[in-house]
């Protein structure tokens, strides 16, 4: 089984949706009359939540005349959020066809279907034409692609000259390995984490001119600590990350915050621009 296909696999559940209207139903939302805050806590699957997602869009410059292009889009939290946050017109592309189908039923749901679309496919081969975006974002994603210098050459194309590429990822900051299973991969050959020197010179080799770089370890891990001691005071909610996870969601995530602390991973922005 390929790389794509492993993450295809990963991810899929098969009553995503499902599962989500009853954990907005349990915590006294109205699936039929939903608000995207509604959706805090459920479709924003990165460390740091919106507030990570808000940093991210404002640092790239994401504003109402912007045209962004989500890569690795999941249920599309960020999407809508840069839309209905910031006014952006957005499309997420996602590898996964739970995701995306999930993505447009929760973007029509909010009434955000005449700004966000989705497109199921890969990022090594985006269905875009050269020059179509002002912004392209990634979340969360580089850690399942082994082939990142294809991932940036279609990044590089289908932005704008000047253009904005911004990334969030878990990238590997030591040479000792990490504890598995972790949120994206269940075994090392499944993981594909690169270090900040390893993103920034394969951008460069695609083109583009990085502009800045930002370790968010310390973000990441008070974000953790305070999702556990939430959880240990109330219970899980019916909408953090284990929708998505699984039932073997905790260990991922205790695995994940322990690499934080053991300073082996940590959560980094890179900006870079497109001449």
């Amino acid at each position: 089984m390929d790389t794509e296909a492993n993450v295809v696999r990963h991810y899929s559940r098969g009553d995503l949706q499902e599962r989500l209207l009853e954990a907005l139903q349990a915590e006294g939302r109205d699936p039929d009359h939903l608000h995207q805050e509604d959706l805090a806590g459920a479709d924003e699957f990165h460390i740091g939540g919106i507030k990570a997602t808000e940093d991210l869009a404002s640092s790239a410059g994401i504003h109402s005349g912007s045209r962004v292009l989500d890569v690795g889009s999941g249920i599309g939290g960020p999407a809508r959020h840069f839309a209905h946050r910031f006014g952006a017109t957005v499309h997420g592309v996602d590898l996964t066809p739970e995701f995306v189908q999930v993505a447009r039923s929760l973007t029509e749901l909010t009434g955000l279907g005449g700004q966000v679309t989705f497109s199921q496919g890969s990022a090594l081969a985006l269905p875009f034409g050269d020059d179509e975006f002002d912004v392209a974002t990634m979340l969360h994603v580089g850690m399942n692609i082994d082939d990142k210098a294809a991932l940036f050459a279609e990044v590089f194309r289908v932005l704008k000259p000047g253009g904005v590429f911004a990334v969030y990822d878990v990238m590997r900051m030591s040479d000792d390995e990490p504890t598995f299973p972790l949120p994206w991969s269940t075994v090392p050959a499944d993981s594909f984490v690169g270090t900040p020197l390893e993103y920034s010179e394969g951008m460069e080799a695609a083109g583009f001119a990085v502009d800045s770089e930002r370790n968010r370890r310390d973000f990441g891990i008070a974000f953790m600590e305070r999702g556990q001691a939430r959880t240990a005071e109330k219970g899980p909610s019916p909408l953090g990350p284990l929708l998505v996870l699984g039932p073997d969601g905790p260990p991922r995530m205790a695995n994940l915050l322990a690499a934080f602390r053991a300073g082996v991973l940590a959560p980094v922005e890179i900006f870079a621009r497109k001449p």
